[in-house]
């Protein structure tokens, strides 16, 4: 993986954090807005955290491939991932 190790492990921690918080709220019986409004936050938390990946793999596995000449496979790898991210 080509990202910064640190930043993708905290962004990571930081996310399963709240997944137990959030556990423990729905264990709690808590107000499901209040519910809602954590698993929101933590799932832009995820979006960070695949951001910061997406983005060095582009500027290395992806600019790697297409000075090798070999970037048509990186690309459609990377189109079949957004047509995931836009279903």
């Amino acid at each position: 993986m080509k990202a910064d190790k640190a930043t993708v492990s905290r962004l990571l921690k930081t996310a399963r954090g709240q997944i137990d918080g959030i556990l423990k709220m729905v264990e709690e019986d808590r107000y499901c807005m209040e519910i809602s409004n954590q698993v929101m936050a933590t799932e832009a938390i995820l979006r960070r955290c695949n951001k910061e990946i997406l983005k060095a793999h582009m500027k290395g596995c992806v600019q790697a491939a297409i000075s090798s000449e070999s970037g048509e496979e990186k690309i459609d790898e990377l189109v079949d991932l957004i047509d995931k991210l836009t279903k």
